[in-house]
């Protein structure tokens, strides 16, 4: 179809078209779009319902006949919801029949139109349309489009029973074509729901929760269910969602058809019954009667919310005033609140961060004097009995080369000396070594600038850990930069030795939890230094990487705060990383935690890596390419 009709362009008015036909959709999308209407079409009733929540639109086209859903019913979903109620519905067929125009009318259509009619009647027909309704509410004035809730509860049945078979009376559950009423009430658009009839459901808190039913369907047709006594008990729970300020349910019995016959139903309509039917009630008359059931209760629920609504913006304009009197102090409060505990905050920082480094200080003062105490003691009678040593095994020595004739018994026992004085002068040696080690480490005090050889540092802190490292840990060290550093001895022995500490209990940790035994290698710490240039600074790296389970990212900005630490009570103080942040801060440098990933190792593990600028030694400049 094709029209020579258009309208202004200062207002496109938006059209739903329901159409099932592809080749019928895509004429009427081209002939509504050159007529100036925004079209959105969907190919069934269904659909149209469920695209209401994107937004509503201002006139709709439907065709009548549509799979599932027909026009009429999705008519008469929009007349029940009062956010769609004014929008204009016109009705498409293939030739308009009297029964047919008045079934569609009935239903909520406001007009129908047959397909064969000129394109410009269609148009114009869709203008006036609008123009009757052109007080429709806007999609971001509307609530949610809600389908009603039904409940078809059957009664409870015995293959055993005496009861009488009721098929012949019966005709509510299908129609002549088969559909069930649950089929029919889903194609008007509904929620259908099957449940048995039981005290569960009738003290189920469901009743009156924000997904009630709008209408429960009651098969009173079974001998087994006292239809009275549970038409009661429903009432009373009914009674109970109106207390609590929530909107009735509604009931429709069916009973069977001689009895509605016979004897007065007035009992069940004191049980608290709104509607009552006999069990031989056609499905679409049973239908129409759940309809207007259903129409009632969604009605009052919008009496109800428009009746909070009201209550709300009353309450809001009486507090109103009040609140932004209030909302002004409270901002000045707040205002003057968030100050004070920012400088308080700041004031604990520092003092927390004061006392961990005097706790430190002190602890490390103390300890380099006991060191130096310990390794002065222990070094005079090491002095004396290495002499020793040196003597007695001068003596072996001239007795193993003297001139007389020994036993061979005697040259055995004076070789086996010999050898022993030799392991005895090794051993001796290495607690030489030991005690020159902890010299170097008692005067981790001194925090002046000064020389500083990071070759002996290292393996002054690694001599240290030695009993931490055991024959499980292996120690790499590429040291690649110069020797020589200008900086606090304290970077090297007590920055570098705790980062070193931690990776070894780390690597022991993860070994512990992976059941390595004791003994067997576990894990490794690689130790590197390089000289990096950047820009017209160099920059003295030194980095400690390890295998162990690494440090989490949401972990590696809390490591360096005083007392936090990850280990188990009493094996850590937490203040190791917090001194020696403070003490890169003191070198103007940074640290820095990455995950380490070494070649070969047997877990993620972490690299911690130390920058700090490179200063003038007292022979000039440290430049890069200079030799260790």
């Amino acid at each position: 179809m094709t029209s020579s009709v258009t309208i202004p362009d200062m207002h496109l008015p938006r059209i739903l078209l329901v159409e099932e036909s592809d080749s019928q959709a895509e004429a009427l999308v081209q002939l509504l779009e050159e007529a100036g209407f925004d079209v959105r079409r969907v190919a069934s009733g269904e659909e149209a319902l469920s695209c209401l929540d994107d937004g509503l639109p201002d006139l709709v086209v439907s065709d009548y006949h549509l799979p599932g859903m027909n026009g009429g019913q999705m008519a008469r979903q929009f007349r029940m919801n009062a956010h769609t109620r004014s929008i204009p519905i016109l009705m498409l067929t293939e030739d308009v029949a009297p029964g047919l125009e008045r079934e569609g009318l009935e239903s909520g259509a406001d007009a129908y139109i047959s397909k064969s009619a000129h394109p410009d009647l269609l148009v114009l027909r869709i203008r006036a349309l609008l123009r009757e309704g052109s007080d429709f509410l806007q999609a971001e004035e509307a609530g949610r489009f809600r389908r009603a809730r039904i409940v078809i509860v059957t009664s409870p049945r015995s293959d055993d029973s005496d009861e009488e078979p009721l098929a012949d009376n019966a005709s509510w559950e299908r129609d002549a074509s088969g559909a069930s009423l649950g089929e029919l009430l889903w194609r008007d658009g509904h929620t259908v729901t099957t449940v048995t009839a039981s005290s569960e459901l009738v003290n189920g808190g469901w009743l009156g929760g924000e997904e009630g039913p709008d209408c429960l369907v009651l098969d009173l047709t079974s001998r087994m269910l006292d239809g009275v006594n549970f038409c009661r008990r429903l009432d009373a729970r009914r009674q109970d969602v109106l207390e609590a300020g929530g909107t009735s349910f509604r009931i429709l019995g069916i009973v069977d058809a001689n009895r509605f016959r016979r004897h007065s139903a007035a009992d069940l309509f004191d049980a608290g019954l709104d509607d009552l039917v006999p069990s031989d009630i056609a499905p679409d008359v049973l239908a129409l009667r759940i309809r207007v059931l259903v129409r009632r209760k969604l009605a009052q629920d919008e009496i109800r919310q428009q009746e909070i609504k009201r209550q709300v913006r009353e309450v809001a304009l009486q507090t109103a005033q009040s609140e932004a009197r209030a909302i002004a102090a409270k901002a000045a409060m707040a205002e003057a609140l968030a100050h004070a505990n920012s400088e308080l905050a700041d004031a604990n920082a520092r003092l927390i961060e004061t006392q961990a480094k005097l706790v430190q200080t002190a602890k490390m003062a103390s300890l380099g004097e006991l060191v130096a105490g310990i390794a002065h003691e222990i070094n005079n009678p090491l002095a004396f009995t290495l002499a020793h040593e040196e003597t007695i095994a001068r003596a072996l020595q001239r007795l193993i080369d003297s001139e007389g004739p020994l036993q061979s018994s005697q040259l055995a026992l004076l070789e086996k000396c010999s050898n022993r004085i030799g392991a005895m002068r090794l051993g001796l040696q290495r607690i030489q070594n030991l005690v020159l080690s902890l010299r170097r480490f008692s005067r981790l005090d001194e925090s002046a600038f000064q020389d500083t050889d990071v070759v002996e540092a290292i393996d002054t802190a690694l001599a240290l850990l030695a009993h931490k490292f055991g024959r499980e840990i292996m120690v790499e060290r590429h040291l690649n930069a110069p020797r020589m550093l200008v900086c606090q001895p304290a970077l090297l022995h007590q920055v570098v030795m705790n980062i070193v500490s931690n990776a070894a209990d780390a690597i022991r940790s993860r070994a512990e939890t992976e059941g390595f035994e004791p003994g067997t290698p576990s894990g490794k710490i690689v130790i590197e230094t390089t000289l990096r240039q950047s820009g017209n600074e160099a920059f003295y790296v030194i980095s400690v990487a390890d295998d162990g389970p690494g440090v989490p990212p949401a972990l590696r900005a809390r490591v360096f705060e005083p007392f936090f630490t990850t280990k188990p009570v009493g094996m850590g103080t937490g203040l190791g990383l917090a001194i020696a942040y403070g003490v890169i801060e003191a070198h103007g440098g940074t640290i820095d935690i990455d995950d380490a990933n070494l070649s070969g190792g047997r877990g993620v593990g972490a690299c911690f890596t130390l920058s700090v600028p490179v200063r003038l030694t007292p022979t000039g400049p440290v430049t890069i390419g200079r030799s260790a």
